[in-house]
Formats: C-alpha cells, sequence, structure tokens
C-alpha cells in the first residue's frame, strides 16, 4: 500500500504540463492536502476583470488584491475557488481570464500579497493532514524554497497546446488550435520573463518532461521519488480532511 505523505511537494512547470491534475491526484493518492496556488491568482483576475480595471494598472490592480477575499479548497476531493464567497471555480478557467493572468501575476504587490497566503495555507494543511502537494511557478523558488521534494514539470509547446485545447472542447467551450498554441507561448514569455518571481525551475528541482507520459505514468514517477526522499509513512494512508 502506497503510504502517506509527510511534508510538502513543490509542482512548478508551465501551462499545460498537466501540473494541477498531477497535483490533485497526488495528493488524493497520498492522503495529503492541495494547494493549487495558480487558481489564487486566477481568482484575483477575474476580480480585476469584473470590475474593469485595467490589469496592466499595477497600483489598481494591487489595491483591488488587498480589497478582495480569495479562498481556495485544500482537500483534493473537492477542489475549487471562491470571490468574495462566490464559485468561481468554472469561470477562472475560461480564455477571458487566461488572456490577463500573467498581467495580474506579475505585479508584484499581488505577489507577495498572495505568497503570505500561500505559505499561511500550506503551514496549516500540513500541519493537519500531515502532507501537502503546492502546485504554480514558483513554489520551489518563492512560496516553498524548503520543500524536501521539488518537481519541475515540462512539455513541448505543442503538446501543452493540445491539451489545453482538449480542456476547452470538453468544458464545452470553442477552440482554435492555432490560438491556444499562441497562447501557450505568449504565457510562456511572460511568466518566464516578469521581474518578481520568474517562472523557472529551482537549482534542487527534479525535472520532469510529460510529453509523452499518461498522467498515471507520471503519478507512479512522483510517488517513487515521494517514496526515496523519505517522505511516505508506510502506516495506513489517512483521508485528507
Amino acid at each position: 500500500m502506497t503510504g502517506a505523505l509527510r511534508g510538502v511537494v513543490a509542482l512548478d512547470g508551465p501551462s499545460g504540463t498537466g501540473k494541477t491534475t498531477v497535483a490533485r491526484k497526488l495528493a488524493a493518492k497520498l492522503g495529503a492536502g492541495y494547494l493549487d496556488t495558480g487558481a489564487m491568482y486566477r481568482v484575483v483576475t477575474l476580480a480585476v476583470l469584473d470590475a474593469g480595471v485595467d490589469p496592466l494598472d499595477a497600483d489598481a490592480v494591487a489595491a483591488l488584491a488587498r480589497a478582495v477575499r480569495c479562498e481556495v479548497a485544500t482537500d483534493p476531493a473537492t477542489p475549487g475557488a471562491r470571490l468574495d464567497g462566490t464559485d468561481v471555480g468554472e469561470t477562472i478557467r475560461t480564455p477571458r481570464v487566461d488572456a490577463a493572468v500573467s498581467a495580474v501575476s506579475a505585479v508584484p504587490e499581488v505577489r507577495e500579497l498572495l505568497v503570505q497566503r500561500q505559505r499561511t495555507l500550506i503551514e496549516e494543511v500540513a500541519r493537519e493532514a500531515g502532507g501537502v502537494v503546492v502546485d504554480g511557478r514558483d513554489i520551489g523558488t518563492v512560496v516553498a524554497p524548503d520543500a524536501p521534494l521539488k518537481v519541475f514539470l515540462t512539455a513541448s509547446a505543442e503538446v501543452r497546446a493540445a491539451r489545453r485545447g482538449a480542456q476547452d472542447t470538453a468544458a464545452g467551450r470553442e477552440t482554435d488550435q492555432a490560438a491556444v498554441l499562441a497562447s501557450v507561448e505568449r504565457r510562456d514569455r511572460l511568466d518566464s520573463s516578469r521581474v518578481s518571481s520568474p517562472l523557472r525551475p529551482a537549482e534542487d528541482a527534479v525535472e520532469f518532461d510529460t510529453s509523452d507520459l499518461s498522467i498515471e505514468q507520471v503519478l507512479v514517477a512522483l510517488t517513487e521519488l515521494a517514496s526515496t526522499r523519505g517522505l511516505l509513512d508506510e502506516d495506513v494512508v489517512e483521508p485528507c480532511r
């Protein structure tokens, strides 16, 4: 039987590498908590758009980020997100938010605010559940630099665009594959070149290319990594509360 996770697994990577799906499934498999930090930036981005604030107006974006209540679920069995108490779990995954989230995420004040919230959540969930899997773009480098296991997932832009297009189709959204690929490449450029917490692997991260791997294959590999790092309690898996 797979052991329960004890400690923090930091899972980073660009859009479309499967990190959110992998992180949630890994947390469920190992009886751990789960935190999707990207969802927090998406909630703030939705708030910015709904308020009619220009995503490039850093001061206005930062002020709004301080004013809104951003909540994300930490149970892998019931992922979700709320903006000022309203369920926005589906809305934050739309192309409208996709197009603006990099600009909002690049605002240093927004990152500072959300990183502090993320660190608090990680501490709380790890204390309650014993372990937590956290995914994002700066977990291993900024949010949880002391995590005993850091993984940086990669995949080719074409593969990632195909995955994103499939997700949109499954969700009933119209898909233009060329536009999706352009969006993926644009997000890569913006996330990798921003001044505050740019997307990059931590020096001690394990880099893992998921281009030709199924979700299950990635899960098996990450479970083995956690085991070799001594992060699995080989007793009974406890359900995440």
